[in-house]
């Protein structure tokens, strides 16, 4: 494999933008004293709608003492999405739920429709997987163009398979069942991926904040696969060179946010950025979430 001298300035841009996070303009969501999330101070304002599930001080939002155990605390949840849903705050349920832990792999908290993650600030996680193989010049990537219609990032390029980590599913067969659903990618070879690391980002968005940990895979594709979408997420899908992504994340903002670290964490891994590169340690560190802030 080639290894280029890339220049790295812009890429910390990009580590910057996916970090640009204001602890001061959020409140702490807390369970029984733990922070479960962050919640934008004009959206804890909407909470007083619901007295009987938080409780809003100058430093805090706290979920009730009342409200114990996960299913209830799950069920208080919902019943606050609905509401704001009802008054027009918020757009509406993903329906699909996301499980809210003590800690990667910790005992379960709550469960939250994906819909709400951003709201709330709650952690959640997700899996992206690189579909490469080798080409003349390098690796080359099977590149993902999200539909037009997505609510996240329509029209961005992406992965070639990415997704969120549903309750219940474990981390590999969400790369499966995206892989088969997002690229029609057969079992048989998507279980030659293989993880390759995690990205930690904590960025504020419109609806509120996400704070997500990403584990990331690769898989080397057989050059005589295709990938096809098979749930309507993607527009359709390229073939281009590494060297020719990490241009593109360089020079403009064509892919989704968080992808943009997906690519520079492989170009830092496969020696596509080497440490003579400016900048190199603030990439490999930020990556991994030294730039985060809001421990509280």
């Amino acid at each position: 494999m080639r290894r280029y001298l890339l220049a790295a300035m812009s890429y910390r841009r990009h580590l910057e933008a996916c970090n640009r996070f204001d602890p001061e303009r959020f409140l702490p969501l807390l369970l029984r004293g733990r922070r479960v999330g962050f919640v934008r101070r004009d959206n804890a304002r909407l909470l007083a709608a619901f007295p009987h599930i938080f409780r809003r001080s100058a430093d805090a939002v706290a979920i009730a003492d009342t409200i114990e155990g996960a299913d209830a605390v799950t069920q208080a949840f919902g019943e606050a999405t609905d509401g704001l849903i009802r008054a027009g705050m918020v757009n509406k349920r993903r329906n699909e739920m996301f499980a809210i832990t003590d800690g990667w792999g910790g005992p379960l908290l709550f469960e939250l429709d994906r819909g709400m993650i951003e709201f709330f600030g709650a952690r959640a996680y997700a899996v992206h997987l690189n579909g490469w193989r080798p080409g003349v010049d390098g690796p080359e990537f099977w590149i993902a163009k999200r539909a037009m219609n997505k609510a996240m990032a329509p029209g961005k390029l992406d992965n070639m398979v990415a997704g969120g980590l549903g309750a219940g599913y474990t981390a590999w067969e969400t790369v499966l069942k995206e892989a088969r659903e997002e690229a029609g990618v057969p079992e048989a070879v998507a279980s030659r991926a293989h993880a390759a690391g995690a990205i930690r980002y904590r960025i504020e968005l419109p609806d509120g904040m996400r704070d997500e940990v990403l584990f990331v895979y690769d898989i080397e594709v057989p050059t005589e696969f295709v990938p096809r979408n098979a749930d309507g997420e993607v527009e359709d899908f390229r073939l281009l060179s590494a060297r020719e992504c990490l241009r593109l994340v360089r020079e403009t903002d064509q892919f989704k946010y968080d992808v943009n670290l997906v690519l520079i964490d492989f170009g830092l891994r496969h020696g596509l950025i080497v440490p003579e590169a400016p900048d190199y340690l603030a990439l490999a560190e930020g990556l991994r979430g030294s730039l985060v802030r809001g421990e509280r």
